[in-house]
């Protein structure tokens, strides 16, 4: 029997993961605000949302946050009101877990299954179909749809109960948002000493600072490349947010939060909103005396 496979939202990281599907042989009907993003990515589009989900036996969601997951899916004629019994929809975005276990509670009441399933590794990995997914929500659902995450995942944790993946996805974009604020506010520092960038991220990722961003995004940021493609200010600026209100919730101190908030809210207020969170190294460049970790000849 020929699974139905439906993608709503293919911008960014949903149409990368939508192309690796396509490119695996499956057939993806697929909807999104801006319709040339469905056919970039190889899906035959649907109508609605409502439509896909009225004729999808495994519905999946790449949308930016929690307000706009609850519109696709709770909203009048949204999936909710169209999901057929033994549906399983896979949310692929990074939500509020209070969210995720509303709508997870909707749609299990309608005979469908909900599972929350955070991502990490940015548009690079989405294309090498090398993503990490942790994944919350019932394990028997999980393992329907193991078969489909392959395309574009080689990591698949189970991490528990409805909310537990999209939990799991704030505690690591959070280190993930340190990572790269303080990496960045010590690399305009090292500009500004004078010292050799290449050699000073040769030191640290052979040293106790070694960090994700040392290893993989300022080795091309000191040349001139961003990677875009990526998380933006504004996302990575949302996650950190909702990561303080996770906090909140469970009654932890949340010691280390203002750094990332001040390094990506400076961010936005100078412009680089929709740009890829890389560039938060140049905002912090813009108010330590113009400075640029490449030269001017480098491609941003």
């Amino acid at each position: 029997m020929t699974t139905t496979i439906g993608f709503i939202g293919l911008g960014n990281m949903g149409g990368r993961m939508t192309r690796r599907l396509v490119d695996s042989g499956l057939e993806v009907l697929g909807f999104d605000a801006k319709s040339e993003n469905i056919g970039a990515a190889g899906a035959s589009p649907a109508a609605s949302a409502a439509e896909l989900a009225a004729t999808s036996d495994i519905v999946f969601l790449s949308l930016p946050d929690s307000r706009v997951v609850e519109a696709v899916v709770l909203g009048d004629d949204g999936i909710a009101a169209h999901v057929r019994p033994g549906t399983i929809v896979v949310d692929l975005s990074t939500s509020a877990p209070a969210s995720t276990r509303a709508i997870h509670g909707v749609l299990s009441a309608k005979g469908a299954a909900y599972l929350d399933a955070g991502i990490s590794g940015g548009a690079a990995a989405a294309e090498a179909g090398t993503l990490t997914l942790m994944v919350g929500g019932e394990a028997e659902a999980l393992a329907t749809v193991q078969p489909f995450l392959a395309p574009f995942a080689t990591n698949v944790f189970h991490v528990g109960s409805s909310g537990a993946g999209h939990v799991t996805k704030l505690l690591n974009n959070f280190l993930n948002a340190v990572a790269l604020s303080a990496t960045a506010e010590v690399m305009v520092a090292g500009k500004k000493a004078g010292l050799d960038l290449a050699v000073l991220l040769d030191v640290f990722n052979k040293s106790s600072g070694v960090n994700f961003a040392t290893l993989n995004r300022f080795p091309k940021i000191i040349t001139g490349d961003y990677l875009k493609g990526g998380l933006t200010n504004t996302l990575m600026l949302k996650d950190v947010v909702l990561y303080t209100e996770l906090l909140a919730e469970l009654g932890v101190a949340g010691l280390n939060a203002p750094g990332p908030l001040a390094a990506f809210g400076l961010a936005r207020q100078l412009g680089y909103a929709d740009e890829i969170s890389n560039t938060v190294v140049d905002a912090i460049g813009d108010i330590s005396g113009g400075v640029r970790l490449h030269d001017a000849g480098g491609t941003e």
